[in-house]
């Protein structure tokens, strides 16, 4: 049913081939375009991608013990914040 296609990269402008067993699994999982970058491409732009994602942290006053703490999430005033400690005992 599928035939293996070639593609050219949009970063490098190589040509990379999009098999057949690749576009059957597109087709499984609902995508419509085609890639657009060969696999190095694609290997480099998540990597580079992934040097930024440290999380930012909060600091915070645990509701339940009033211990410091940092959250990955900006406190608001309306809901009560915990320290991991008190978060664990909360479930």
């Amino acid at each position: 049913m599928y035939e293996d296609k070639t593609l050219v990269c949009k970063d490098c402008g190589q040509e990379f081939t999009f098999t057949a067993g690749e576009q059957e699994f597109y087709a499984e999982k609902g995508f419509t375009n085609e890639p657009q970058r060969c696999k190095s491409c694609r290997q480099a732009r998540k990597n580079s991608r992934g040097e930024n994602t440290e999380r930012q942290m909060f600091d915070a006053v645990c509701a339940a013990c009033g211990k410091e703490c940092k959250v990955p999430f900006e406190p608001r005033e309306d809901r009560p914040v915990y320290c991991s400690d008190c978060f664990r005992s909360q479930k």
